[in-house]
C-alpha cells in the first residue's frame, strides 16, 4: 500500500495542480485503495476514471469502458450475481480456467481469493472498469432471462427448480425466515451502498405488477437504480420493517419508522415511511446525513442581499418569522440552521416538528403525535408554559396553531415556522385566509420568505454560452444585461446529470410600516408584491435565480424550471 500511494501521489501532481501536503494527508488516512479513491474523489482531486488509467500505466491493467462493450447473456453464468454484486465485478470472459473479470477496485485480494476459490479459476486476469458502469452492467447482464435468481430459487427434491417463497401466499413465518436469509440482507444492503454512494436523499421501493423496481432521489431528480423480481418482495419489505421496528403484520395501514447505520465512520440516520398500494406496500427511505447538513446561514449558500436581511429579521426580540415552500423546498434545513445559529446557554429553544429529522444538543424538541391528542397547537400551548425564547412550530396546519403561534409572538416569543406557498407574499394572506386578524398578522410578522432548490452546474464540465438579446426580459427578470450563461454538459464526476449538489434561492419579504398597513387594510397579494418590487433589495425567486446564474452556479434553465 505504501507504494502504491507514492505511485499514485506522484501521478496526480505530475498532472494536476494539487496541493502535496493534502494529497499526503488523504493518502495517510486511507487504509486501501478503495478508501484512497474515495477520498481523492470527495475533495475533487480526480476523476474516477483519471484514478483507473494511472493504475492502467502503472500496473499495466486494461482499461475498459463498459457502456461501449457488449457482454455476451452466457457470461451470467460463469460467476453467481450475488458474488458478482459483493463484490462489484464483471465476467467478461472465461477460457478454460482462466476467468477475465472488469473491476474497479484491483487491489480487492480478498474479493480474487474467493472467486478464484468458488470458481475453481487458476487465474484471474483483469480489466479495469468505472464502478458506474460495473453496477450498470451487473444489472444487465442478470436481467437477461431470470434477474436476480439467486434470490428466488432452489433446488427442488427431483432436481428441478422450485421457489422458495411464493409471495403473498406465503406464511408471516417464512416470509420472516426468508427475510433473514444472507442473499435477501445483502441486497437491502446494496440499496442502501448505492444510495449513500450516489448522495442521495431518498431511496423509494416500488412494487410494480412485475417488479420491485428501487429508484433513488438525487439533487431532487428521481433515478432508476435496481430492479428486483416480484417474488422476493414480501421479504425485501420484513427486512426493512424489521430494521426500522415496524409491524410485520400490518399491510393495510401506513407505517413510520426509523433506524440508523455506520457508514464511512459516521452514523446516518434513515426516516421510513410506508405505504400501501395496488400491488403491495412502497416504502421510502429519507436519508438524513447530520453531517452533509449545512449549519449557519452563512453555510447555506444565500446570495448577500437576502442572506443579510434575514440576519438582520434574526435580532428581533419577539415575533414570527415564516419560511414557506413546497415540500422538499430545504425549508426544514433552513430554519435548523436558524436555531443551531441562535443556541446560547443563556436561551430555552423548543422545537415542535413532526417528524424529529435531527437530533440537536442543547434544544428541546417535541415530535407530535396527533393519535393521542399532541398535535402542533396542544404542543404549543403547553411549550408557552415552559417559559421559552425561541420556538420552532415545523408546520402552521390550521387555524387553531396559527393563531396561538401569532398572539405567542407578541407576547415576548420569537417564533420560526413554515407554510406551503408559492412565495413570499402569499404567506400573508394564507395566515389572513386561516382566520388570523390582519391586524394581529401586521403586529406579529417580521419576515416572510420563500425558497427553492436548484441543481449546481458540475464545475468539470459546465459550459460557456450567450443568448439572444431582449430574451431575458420576455421571460420577466428585472436584471436583462446579462448574455453569457452557462450550461450542463455532463462527466464522470456528475454521473453525466451536467449537476452536482444543490443550492437554495431565497425570496424574503421584510415587513415594514408601509407593508403592515397594507396588511391591515386587506390588500391583495398583488399589490403587497407590487410594493415590495419597487424596493432594490428585494429579490423573487428568479432574480435569485439569475444573480446565481451570473456567478455560474447554477443555468438559466435551472432557473426557470424551479422558479418558473
Amino acid at each position: 500500500m505504501p507504494t502504491l500511494k507514492k505511485r499514485i501521489i506522484k501521478n496526480i501532481l505530475q498532472t494536476k495542480d494539487v496541493d502535496k501536503a493534502l494529497l499526503e494527508r488523504i493518502a495517510d488516512e486511507s487504509e486501501n485503495f478503495q478508501q484512497l479513491k474515495e477520498n481523492l474523489l470527495r475533495n475533487s482531486i480526480i476523476t474516477e476514471e483519471d484514478m483507473l488509467l494511472i493504475l492502467s500505466k502503472e500496473y499495466k491493467f486494461p482499461f475498459l469502458d463498459l457502456d461501449k462493450y457488449r457482454i455476451a447473456a452466457a457470461n451470467k453464468d460463469i460467476l453467481p450475481k450475488e458474488m458478482a454484486l459483493r463484490y462489484r465485478v464483471v465476467p467478461l470472459s472465461r477460457i478454460g480456467d482462466v476467468l477475465t473479470l472488469a473491476t474497479a477496485d484491483p487491489f480487492n485480494v480478498v474479493a480474487l481469493d474467493d472467486i478464484k476459490l468458488i470458481g475453481h479459476f487458476q487465474k484471474i486476469d483483469l480489466v479495469l472498469a468505472k464502478e458506474d458502469s460495473i453496477c450498470k452492467s451487473i444489472n444487465d447482464l442478470y436481467a437477461q432471462g431470470e434477474s436476480l435468481s439467486f434470490l428466488k430459487e432452489e433446488e427442488g427434491p427431483e432436481g428441478t427448480v422450485q421457489e422458495v417463497i411464493s409471495g403473498e401466499e406465503s406464511s408471516l413465518e417464512d416470509i420472516v425466515k426468508e427475510s433473514k436469509l444472507p442473499p435477501i440482507v445483502r441486497v437491502v444492503d446494496l440499496m442502501i451502498y448505492e444510495a449513500l454512494k450516489k448522495r442521495a436523499s431518498d431511496i423509494h421501493i416500488e412494487p410494480t405488477e412485475r417488479n420491485l423496481a428501487v429508484r433513488y432521489r438525487v439533487d431532487g431528480v428521481l433515478h432508476h437504480g435496481l430492479s428486483l423480481p416480484r417474488i422476493n418482495q414480501s421479504a425485501i419489505m420484513a427486512r426493512l420493517k424489521i430494521m426500522s421496528s415496524l409491524n410485520i403484520t400490518e399491510f393495510r395501514a401506513p407505517q413510520d419508522g426509523r433506524f440508523k447505520i455506520k457508514f464511512e465512520n459516521r452514523e446516518i440516520d434513515f426516516r421510513v415511511s410506508s405505504l400501501p398500494t395496488s400491488f403491495g406496500e412502497k416504502i421510502v427511505l429519507r436519508v438524513l446525513d447530520r453531517e452533509s447538513l449545512s449549519f449557519g446561514l452563512k453555510n447555506l449558500g444565500f446570495s448577500k442581499i437576502p442572506l443579510r436581511l434575514f440576519e438582520e429579521a434574526l435580532k428581533a426580540p419577539f415575533g414570527i418569522i415564516l419560511v414557506t415552500g413546497p415540500t422538499g423546498s430545504g425549508k426544514s434545513t433552513t430554519l435548523y440552521s436558524v436555531i443551531t445559529q441562535l443556541n446560547v446557554p443563556d436561551k430555552n429553544i423548543v422545537t415542535i416538528e413532526d417528524p424529529v429529522e435531527y437530533q440537536l444538543e442543547g434544544i428541546t424538541q417535541i415530535q407530535v403525535k396527533p393519535e393521542i391528542g399532541l398535535t402542533f397547537a396542544n404542543s404549543l400551548r403547553s411549550v408557552l408554559r415552559q417559559s421559552p425564547d425561541i420556538i420552532m412550530v415545523g408546520e402552521i396546519r390550521d387555524s387553531e396553531t396559527a393563531d396561538i403561534a401569532i398572539k405567542a409572538s407578541l407576547t415576548g416569543q420569537l417564533i420560526f415556522s413554515t407554510l406551503h406557498t408559492n412565495n413570499s407574499v402569499g404567506a400573508i394572506t394564507r395566515l389572513v385566509d386561516m382566520g388570523v386578524e390582519p391586524f394581529l398578522v401586521a403586529s406579529s410578522l417580521i419576515a416572510s420568505t420563500a425558497q427553492r432548490l436548484v441543481r449546481k452546474l458540475c464545475t468539470k464540465c459546465r459550459q460557456k454560452y450567450t443568448i439572444e438579446s431582449g430574451l431575458l426580459e420576455k421571460m420577466g427578470f428585472r436584471t436583462t444585461s446579462l448574455k453569457e450563461f452557462y450550461k450542463p454538459v455532463g462527466c464522470d464526476y456528475c454521473v453525466r446529470t451536467g449537476y452536482r449538489g444543490r443550492i437554495a434561492l431565497l425570496e424574503i419579504l421584510v415587513i415594514d410600516d408601509a407593508i403592515k398597513e397594507k396588511i391591515v387594510k386587506r390588500a391583495t397579494e398583488a399589490d403587497i408584491t407590487a410594493h415590495a418590487s419597487q424596493k432594490r433589495e428585494f429579490l423573487s425567486l428568479k432574480d435569485d435565480g439569475l444573480d446565481k446564474c451570473a456567478d455560474a452556479v447554477t443555468g438559466l434553465e435551472e432557473v426557470l424550471r424551479v422558479a418558473g
